[in-house]
């Protein structure tokens, strides 16, 4: 199998996006675990700029990701899947992540919280449900946060294995046939945005993303999409030349539809107290739905010549990015926690917080990479080839 390098180089980026999307959160005016005395509505345009597809991507890529691994590793598949992805949300959840929840109580209980972090800790462990806010909304414990992102992609996995485990193959080949079919041309543009659309029209306001699995049906009516999307289109090629075909008009189109998005969203002048009007908000869900498909578009379409373009660099990051993806925002809410007292201006200490966090991300990955102990636990292989130093993973590794 040729390895799609195009695709590794958009993980790597997506991810590193995500870095700089939750170093925002703490600048925003909306909710989040830690916030800075500066947060307003400022940043939000260029928050948006990511919002509408940049986790749809990451799901897409692990769709194709899915269907190299299920090719190369039919028996072998399910269980290395769920090590990969079940080992870190397991881990993360009892080690990397409570720090988030401890600093929330902190900075958000009201009345304050005293106790220290073993104390937290052990109400942590216990599912204790004591730490509400003033609206009597009360921190759900314990929780994965920005590691929802696996039981949701472990999810869709197991619905791609079953389904090819169960179907006859000419049935499953069947399948992949008609996703060319209804993906080829402009097709590749209408299809998914017609489905993406419609979800948004009848779900968002039923479904309130929560990212808690159970009852989060409009994240997975938009993330399921793109990962089959990804899965039944991993090896079709006219789908993927259509795509780069398509490239700059997607392009287009995503850029008008995030100009649109922000001027009603940020500068129109709409609020809570004088809403958007129903036609116009029913509309304004199409063009997210524009937007969020056709920046993916845009970005497989423009990448997609790269495919062949590997380097040392990309097989390091390629490996390393799940190890960051499971640390980083850990790493962001002590630190913008941490340097709070210091009052640094908000834009010197956000380029602090990236940096530090890209930096402190890497060293950490330097360390667990040499550990055979450790590295089952951020979703590597227990230990990498004798004096091999970049670790080439397995096709698409997709693990996040």
């Amino acid at each position: 199998m040729q390895r799609r390098h195009d695709l590794d180089w958009l993980r790597v980026i997506a991810f590193g996006l995500l870095v700089i999307y939750h170093v925002g959160m703490y600048y925003v005016s909306w909710g989040w675990h830690v916030k800075s005395p500066y947060a307003g509505e400022g940043p939000e345009p260029f928050m948006l700029l990511t919002s509408p597809w940049r986790m749809s991507l990451l799901f897409l890529i692990s769709g194709v990701a899915t269907a190299y691994l299920l090719r190369k590793l039919p028996n072998g598949f399910l269980r290395q899947r769920s090590r990969q992805l079940l080992l870190p949300l397991l881990f993360g959840m009892l080690i990397i992540v409570p720090p988030q929840a401890y600093l929330q109580v902190v900075e958000q209980l009201p009345g304050g919280y005293g106790e220290s972090y073993l104390a937290f800790y052990a109400k942590y462990l216990s599912a204790y449900r004591g730490f509400c806010g003033e609206d009597g909304d009360c921190l759900l414990l314990p929780t994965w946060n920005h590691l929802w992102f696996l039981p949701y992609l472990w999810s869709y996995t197991l619905l791609a294995w079953a389904l090819w485990r169960l179907l006859p193959t000419a049935a499953f080949e069947r399948l992949r046939h008609w996703a060319s079919l209804g993906l080829g041309g402009w097709r590749a543009l209408l299809v998914p945005v017609a489905i993406l659309a419609l979800a948004r029209m009848l779900l968002v306001e039923r479904f309130e993303q929560t990212h808690a699995l159970i009852d989060d049906w409009y994240s997975h009516a938009e993330y399921a999409t793109v990962f089959f999307i990804g899965f039944l289109a991993a090896f079709d090629s006219r789908f993927w030349e259509s795509l780069q075909r398509l490239r700059w008009i997607a392009l287009g189109l995503a850029a008008g539809s995030y100009a649109l998005i922000v001027h009603l969203w940020c500068f129109a002048g709409y609020t809570d107290a004088q809403p958007l009007p129903d036609a116009l908000r029913y509309s304004l869900r199409i063009v997210w739905a524009l937007d969020q498909w056709c920046a993916i578009a845009a970005l497989l379409g423009f990448a997609y010549r790269w495919r062949h373009a590997d380097c040392a660099a990309l097989r390091y990051l390629t490996v390393a990015v799940f190890p960051l993806y499971i640390l980083h925002q850990t790493v962001i809410v002590v630190l913008a926690h941490s340097l709070k007292p210091a009052r640094i201006a908000p834009a010197a200490e956000a380029l602090l917080l990236v940096i530090s966090t890209f930096a402190l991300c890497l060293g950490a990955y330097e360390l667990i990479r040499r550990s055979s102990l450790l590295r089952p636990w951020f979703g590597l292989k227990r230990a990498p080839a004798a004096g091999d130093v970049t670790e080439a993973p397995t096709a698409l590794r997709g693990d996040a």
